[in-house]
């Protein structure tokens, strides 16, 4: 008796093998690559909150005013390409009922035009493309891909340098789990202005250049573990004009304990860390998991049937009929 193995042992003991290759591959080839800042990125998020505003009309400061904060940020992809970095422009604004609707965006209380450039894997600031400001930290508009339960220095564009936001636990948004953290910000200085004398309780002079200062009652942003997408974001900005050298506030631009995401920025939010840890789970683990066991399967049951073979009884050639006459 001899064996042979058949041709489906040997389709299967090569298709197990091939799949048991691939699963690593997917976990630590694949994955890593899909785990990037998309380059193509057009969101806006919107908070909105109540505070006090300095009406220019008026000249004073106006409390119990609904505000309105509106980020769009948009993908610069020819930039992205030819760099190799995630460029993103964002335009910050924020309104009051009346300025809103704004037909020009220069109309809003304020109006912040600036560049944020990632490294698309890490998401630290890459300092090229015409970069404005000069961005420092681990994060800004989103968390580094696989977040974890420590401290993250993030950038925040009013105060012009980084703040240390602080793990917090685990909080739903709209029953989808994320990490919190949070922060506030002491009053800082952050520039000047030449303003009217009087407005900082200087009135003898016709115009001084007054101290900006700005503080956070409170920063508080819940985060996607897998993606770094913030799913939620609050924010209590106080900013305020000082008299050259003051030690007091003279006036307050704006004031509110409390501007969050809508509940749409959040609904979208939310949909969107659902859909990319879907996928980067996907890639990363369900497949690559899948494909070591049905690849598994496939190489012992394929090994078996080569070694078992196909028993075939030994032949040897009959000897030629006897020549007849």
């Amino acid at each position: 008796m001899r064996r042979t193995a058949s041709p489906l042992s040997l389709v299967l003991l090569g298709l197990g093998t091939f799949l048991l290759v691939l699963a690593p591959l997917l976990a630590w080839y694949v994955e890593p690559r899909a785990a990037v800042n998309p380059i193509d990125i057009d969101t806006t998020a919107v908070y909105t909150g109540t505070g006090s505003v300095f009406d220019v009309e008026q000249v004073r400061t106006v409390p119990d005013q609904k505000i309105t904060v509106t980020q769009r940020v948009r993908g610069d992809v020819a930039e992205s390409e030819r760099s190799g970095a995630a460029v993103w422009d964002v335009i910050t604004s924020v309104d009051t009922e009346k300025s809103l609707p704004a037909a020009d965006p220069h109309d809003a209380l304020d109006f912040t035009p600036h560049r944020w450039v990632s490294d698309r894997r890490t998401n630290r600031p890459v300092h090229c493309c015409k970069e404005k400001p000069y961005i420092e930290g681990e994060a800004y508009l989103k968390f580094p891909f696989d977040v974890r339960e420590r401290s993250y220095r993030w950038w925040d564009n009013t105060l012009g340098a980084t703040v240390t936001l602080h793990y917090e636990g685990r909080k739903k948004i709209r029953g989808y789990e994320g990490m919190r953290f949070t922060a506030t910000v002491p009053a800082t200085r952050t520039g000047t202005r030449l303003v009217p004398g009087a407005l900082v309780d200087e009135p003898g002079r016709p115009q001084v250049p007054a101290e900006e200062w700005y503080a956070n009652h409170g920063l508080e942003l819940v985060v996607d573990q897998a993606t770094g997408r913030v799913l939620y974001a609050q924010t209590g900005p106080r900013r305020t004009l000082r008299a050259p050298g003051g030690t007091k506030d003279a006036a307050v631009l704006l004031d509110s304990r409390k501007l969050a995401f809508t509940a749409e920025t959040q609904k979208f939010a939310v949909e969107q860390a659902e859909r990319d840890s879907g996928l980067l789970r996907l890639v990363g683990r369900t497949l690559p998991i899948g494909t070591a066991v049905v690849g598994f399967v496939l190489a012992v049951t394929g090994a078996v049937l080569v070694v078992r073979g196909r028993r075939r009884p030994e032949t040897s050639e009959s000897p030629q009929d006897p020549i007849t006459i």
